[in-house]
């Protein structure tokens, strides 16, 4: 038996930290699943302006030069990212990034590794949607941290 073993073993500790656990007072709100969502998605759309920004230079170095009509896609394709980003508290917020994903999917016309990033990153929002319907699942059947449990 070592000298900080008080022989209480691994139940002690478990009874210890349960009892330990700060009770949540009355009337407080419990956790919004959907508020970190909202900054999942936001951050997505945000790096994908990066990304898109990002390939201004490879654009114009290895592509055919960015000429006017690839500058104005890009940039503007950038700026919807990054408005889509401050609405996601809204209801439609999710289909919408969704349906954005063709923008850059067409982006093929402009060079071939835009449209690569549209493909990328359609995949990833299809994960965002999988994740979402986990979450209104789990939330359904009060599965969620600070549910109080399935109901009756």
């Amino acid at each position: 038996m070592s000298a900080d073993d008080d022989g209480a073993g691994e139940a002690g500790f478990e009874e210890w930290r349960h009892d330990e656990a700060p009770a949540q007072p009355p009337g407080a709100s419990k956790p919004d699943p959907w508020k970190s969502f909202r900054g999942v998605t936001a951050g997505t759309l945000i790096l994908e302006a990066i990304v898109v920004l990002l390939a201004l230079p490879v654009v114009d170095a290895v592509g055919g030069g960015l000429g006017a009509g690839a500058l104005t896609y890009l940039l503007g394709l950038a700026a919807v990212l990054i408005l889509l980003a401050g609405l996601q508290g809204r209801s439609w917020a999710i289909w919408a990034d969704l349906a954005v994903q063709l923008i850059p999917i067409a982006g093929f016309a402009v060079y071939p590794g835009v449209g690569f990033i549209g493909l990328l990153f359609t995949a990833v929002w299809a994960l965002i949607l999988y994740v979402r319907s986990e979450v209104l699942r789990r939330e359904r059947l009060g599965l969620l941290p600070g549910q109080d449990g399935p109901p009756d």
